[in-house]
């Protein structure tokens, strides 16, 4: 049986290389080739330049309410068609049909729900200087790059899009060589919704891609989601032309519990954020610091439910709640954390194995996996696993606890578990951390900025500021006396 060939996405329409070159997408569950993708070669990448200036001439010109009004009806087709891409996601990715059907379409739409409000709402500034005046404008950059990550394809394939469109640019995206086919779906959506040709095209491959994009003088801004060390090479590489730069990175974030905390509400908090989508999301919470007091009934809680609640198997059946690696690559490095975890002395709670659930007997599942017993410098605790991989460690005193917390290069998320209102926010104000929660984890609506501190990144998603990420400022001064000249 012949799989589908897809092509990259240009000018509104799909574009064949010349160089014939594919690559193959496995399922991550079956490790079975469910599909081919074209290469962007050098014809396709000169082709969505090309079409990517025509395309911003037409859509920049546009009204910004009429902007709006365009991308609404992208937004109520990926509604319309939320199951479509979602069973997309799961085959591509992995993760359970459980949390696609419900939160990657979705809070994608959102995202561009919330940029096309916004998008007739920038202004500029006017202001007197003597009796002269000046004003200002809020215009588009150009071109804009996308480069994506592979645990929430569409999602971030919206994330970059929404303001990037909304703030009248052309976008480049260019999904994970993994999984490759959202970023088609949504462009073919914006097309049916009148997104003009060549405003929103799809560039396919590798590192080699994405180093074009990051390269090319032509494009404006790269707003990159991925790895630390792969984004301190895009930022490099970007600076050859000073492109503008966001970076959504990887983290290592601390959830701290204290001994007044709701120990099941903090329970549910740490499952959600290392086990969910298998562990394989940025903001996850891997380093959980419980106080002394609650310890044991919150490792006991932890073990129970993590053994009883957690259902490995095919990602398409809907009691599934545990999907499997994107890789087995990925999956051969997540073992060989654990491996390290064993080695460095942490106490193995629960799982630390591979898994061959019986639906889906060939994917690259890995049980989740508790370690207790750990210190701040085993090897499980500072680097990033991006798998279903916690560390419980044990504090007593508040100081000491933040300290330990902001002890990493990193700086993504942080979270507080406490019925105390005021060491709550006395907590998290000293938390060294883009995106933090207290008595929550993981939430990340569209009205909210997401980014790093330190090591995991550079400027927002979401939220009112992106906004002017994706926009210049051109000041006018308006001369209205005579000018007094020297000359």
């Amino acid at each position: 049986m012949t799989t589908p060939v897809y092509q990259n996405f240009i000018n509104g329409d799909f574009l064949k290389n010349q160089s014939g070159e594919t690559f193959a997408v496995k399922n991550p569950a079956t490790d079975d080739v469910i599909y081919h993708v074209e290469v962007a070669d050098s014809f396709v990448q000169n082709a969505a330049i090309e079409s990517a200036k025509q395309g911003f001439a037409v859509w920049s010109a546009m009204a910004p309410i009429e902007r709006s009004r365009i991308l609404l009806k992208a937004v109520a087709l990926l509604r319309e068609r939320n199951d479509l891409l979602a069973k997309i996601e799961v085959l591509d990715t992995g993760k359970p049909w459980q949390e696609a059907e419900c939160v990657d379409v979705q809070t994608g739409a959102d995202v561009i729900e919330y940029f096309a409000g916004l998008a007739p709402a920038q202004v500029g500034q006017q202001q007197m200087v003597g009796e002269d005046f000046y004003y200002t404008r809020k215009e588009p950059l150009g071109i804009c790059a996308g480069i994506g990550a592979w645990n929430y394809p569409l999602q971030i394939a919206c994330w970059k899009s929404g303001p990037a469109l909304a703030a009248g640019n052309a976008l480049i995206f260019k999904p994970s060589e993994e999984t490759p086919l959202g970023a088609i779906k949504l462009a073919e959506i914006f097309t049916e919704a009148g997104v003009p040709a060549g405003v929103f095209n799809v560039v396919q491959g590798a590192a080699e891609v994405g180093q074009w994009l990051t390269h090319s003088p032509d494009i404006e801004k790269v707003s990159f989601t991925g790895e630390v060390g792969t984004g301190k090479k895009v930022v490099a590489s970007a600076a050859g032309t000073l492109k503008d730069v966001t970076m959504e990175l990887g983290g290592k974030s601390p959830l701290l519990v204290f001994e007044d905390a709701d120990i099941s509400q903090a329970v549910s908090a740490a499952m959600l954020g290392n086990f969910y989508t298998q562990g394989e999301i940025c903001t996850n919470c891997t380093r959980i610091y419980v106080h002394k007091s609650v310890y044991q009934q919150f490792i006991d809680e932890l073990k129970t439910r993590t053994e009883q609640n957690i259902v490995a198997g095919d990602p398409l059946d809907p009691s599934v709640n545990f999907g499997a690696l994107i890789s087995k690559n990925h999956h051969n490095l997540v073992m060989g954390y654990i491996e390290k975890g064993i080695s460095e002395g942490a106490t193995l709670l629960t799982g630390g194995k591979a898994l061959r659930p019986e639906s889906a007997p060939n994917g690259y599942f890995v049980a989740p996996t508790v370690f207790t017993d750990c210190t701040d410098d085993m090897t499980i605790v500072k680097e990033e696993i991006f798998g279903p991989v916690m560390s419980v460690l044990v504090f007593e005193d508040e100081d000491d606890v933040i300290r330990r917390a902001n002890d990493t290069h990193l700086g993504l998320a942080a979270g507080v578990f406490t019925k105390d209102i005021k060491r709550a926010h006395r907590v998290i104000h000293q938390m060294q951390a883009g995106i933090c929660w207290i008595n929550s984890y993981g939430n990340s609506p569209a009205e909210m900025p997401v980014g790093g501190y330190k090591q995991s990144g550079i400027g927002r998603e979401n939220g009112i500021e992106t906004l002017d990420h994706y926009t210049q400022t051109k000041s006018i001064y308006v001369g209205m006396t005579d000018i007094e000249s020297p000359f």
